[in-house]
């Protein structure tokens, strides 16, 4: 005969639901040892540690899906706040310094430029439609998600006030419809900050995907109808 394994055992166990019904004491008798130390413990202290393991994971996942849903919450807040502030302003040419204003003050974003290519000739002359390259253009067309990084010698890091301190950067083509339609760029907001961590790669860019198209929507006022 063969020997009876493990295998057979937690098999038998498995499938008689009642053993330790009619076997009570053993329940008692087992003794496994803690995890918290080289003592041993019962099959009972042993459940009731690993269940208070399991609530204290628990716990922590819930209080981190709070704390992520606050700071939604507060970033939803702040892109509505923005949003308000373009459909306040009647200047269609002030509406690009509204723009990049508010990103700066509702984001606390050290450095933001904004290049607008295309427009109505009305404000061809701009400052905001003034020195882009083909070559920018034609990068602000493939982007079909924003970039977050650090500065790769990107010409639009150039459209800064201080392109030297821009640590890390967020590149955000702006277009008609969804941010990740195929259609060609008219415009791109650049978004930095000193510190390298502010927009580092693999950053989830849900929110930064909104901006582009509010951006989108409301700059489609300079271009010709």
């Amino acid at each position: 005969m063969n020997p009876i394994t493990e295998e057979d055992i937690a098999n038998y166990l498995a499938n008689s639901p009642d053993f330790f019904e009619r076997n009570a004491e053993l329940l008692a008798a087992v003794q496994l040892t803690s995890p918290h130390g080289n003592r041993a413990v019962s099959l009972q202290e042993r459940q009731a540690e690993m269940l208070r393991e399991k609530i204290k994971m628990l716990e922590h996942r819930i209080m981190d899906m709070v704390r992520h849903g606050n700071e939604n919450m507060i970033i939803s807040d702040r892109i509505h706040r923005w949003a308000r502030a373009m459909l306040l302003v009647q200047s269609s040419r002030a509406l690009p310094a509204t723009l990049v204003a508010e990103l700066q003050n509702q984001f606390m974003v050290p450095q933001v430029a904004l290049k607008i290519w295309d427009v109505d000739e009305r404000y061809a002359q701009d400052p905001f439609a003034q020195g882009v390259s083909e070559d920018a253009k034609t990068f602000a067309s493939s982007l079909t998600q924003p970039y977050c990084g650090v500065h790769s010698g990107f010409e639009a890091v150039n459209w800064l006030d201080d392109p030297a301190t821009a640590m890390s950067v967020a590149l955000i083509a702006l277009r008609p419809g969804a941010v990740n339609s195929p259609g060609p760029a008219f415009g791109m907001l650049v978004l930095s900050s000193p510190d390298p961590q502010r927009f580092q790669a693999g950053l989830a860019t849900d929110f930064l995907e909104r901006i582009a198209e509010l951006a989108s929507a409301a700059l489609s006022r300079l271009r010709p109808r």
